[in-house]
């Protein structure tokens, strides 16, 4: 008998007809299948989202959970600012609420996921005048959610002006007027009074609006520094007569005081835009795309307005709006009281660089007295 030759070159034949016998097995056994390329993706157990503190009502939450069975994690920022330098610092996020102002960068760069629409069908609800915007050509990478004024809130027992401007923040008779600690609405409203575009980045024109919010430094509040969610509180305690401000303090001071009023000065509105936004690191697209679908669902999207009254870019919610919520010009403005509204507009690199010089030196001045 033939000795089995058991070389190197030898077991390494075996093993290979081993490999083709355990292969032709495994095509041949009946359990085996190629997974399904037309079987729509699981959803994950967990997606995280990052936004405003108490911003999506619970009973929203509640709905999703229950009917898909993921938990959502919320993570607050308190800026949008924040969420940004969350994004780029590789936090693990899966849906972020931005402004129009923050996208456009982190487009970019390429921190933000591209959009399967056809994972939200309920985008066809989304209104045409907030699709395809300069920052984000076809919203590959956002979605419109909701949208408001900018404005006074004040109180009107205390004036004897009804038709307030921009430049009105300046005006010594109103006695303390309060302003936020937000860059680009605050810069953005000082361009304005000047007659100047909101989103300038003319080195000059802004300038000269640093020399004027040096100005109101000295005259003004900082709401942040009274510990306070909105303007309401102190005009109701008459710490102030006016500030810059949203639908949202107006309605909050309205249940306050029926004093406290809401206008759009002559010179027009600041515009700002929320969107929706899935982080290029997500490990969870699939689920946060079904999440937004769910958010966009009309009666979805309704409840949210009637619970925090931010306009809602989904022309589909309309008839499910607390009638109330729907006729107040506060929160849905006639067309006509913003033709000389503009747009809060994302910043070029350089334009930001200079954005953030502004500020810094805003905020280490000493404003006038």
């Amino acid at each position: 008998m033939k000795r089995l030759d058991l070389s190197p070159l030898c077991l390494t034949c075996q093993y290979f007809v081993m490999l083709i016998l355990l292969l032709v097995a495994a095509a041949c056994s009946p359990t085996a299948s190629a997974p399904d390329p037309t079987a729509p993706p699981t959803l994950a157990t967990r997606l995280t989202i990052h936004t405003w503190e108490d911003d999506i009502p619970q009973e929203i939450l509640d709905a999703f959970s229950n009917e898909t069975g993921v938990t959502l994690e919320l993570i607050p920022f308190l800026t949008y600012e924040e969420g940004v330098e969350n994004i780029r610092g590789g936090m693990m996020l899966d849906v972020v609420w931005l402004s129009n102002t923050e996208v456009g960068p982190l487009i970019r760069d390429g921190l933000l996921a591209a959009i399967d629409y056809r994972n939200i069908p309920n985008a066809r609800n989304i209104a045409a005048n907030f699709r395809d915007l300069i920052y984000d050509p076809g919203n590959r990478h956002t979605v419109p959610f909701s949208w408001g004024t900018t404005g006074f809130v004040f109180r009107e027992d205390l004036f004897t002006k009804p038709d307030l401007r921009w430049s009105d923040l300046w005006n010594n008779s109103f006695g303390p007027v309060g302003i936020w600690q937000d860059t680009r609405t605050l810069i953005g409203l000082t361009l304005k009074s000047l007659g100047y575009s909101v989103n300038s980045e003319n080195p000059a024109e802004l300038e000269a609006a640093l020399t004027q919010m040096i100005d109101l430094k000295g005259k003004a509040i900082f709401l942040e520094d009274i510990n306070i969610a909105s303007s309401a509180y102190p005009l109701n305690d008459g710490q102030i007569s006016l500030a810059f401000g949203w639908s949202y303090d107006f309605l909050i001071g309205q249940e306050l005081n029926p004093n406290i009023a809401y206008i759009i000065p002559q010179d027009g509105s600041i515009l700002w835009g929320d969107n929706i936004v899935i982080p290029a690191n997500s490990p969870n697209k699939y689920t946060a795309e079904k999440f937004i679908d769910f958010m966009l669902r009309p009666e979805i999207s309704a409840l949210y307005t009637n619970t925090n009254f931010y306009a809602t870019a989904n022309d589909a919610a309309y008839e499910f709006i607390e009638p109330s919520i729907r006729s107040n010009p506060a929160i849905f403005p006639p067309p006509e009281s913003l033709q000389n509204a503009e747009i809060l507009m994302p910043l070029s690199a350089e334009g930001k660089a200079l954005y953030d010089s502004i500020w810094a030196r805003f905020m280490d001045a000493i404003g006038a007295a």
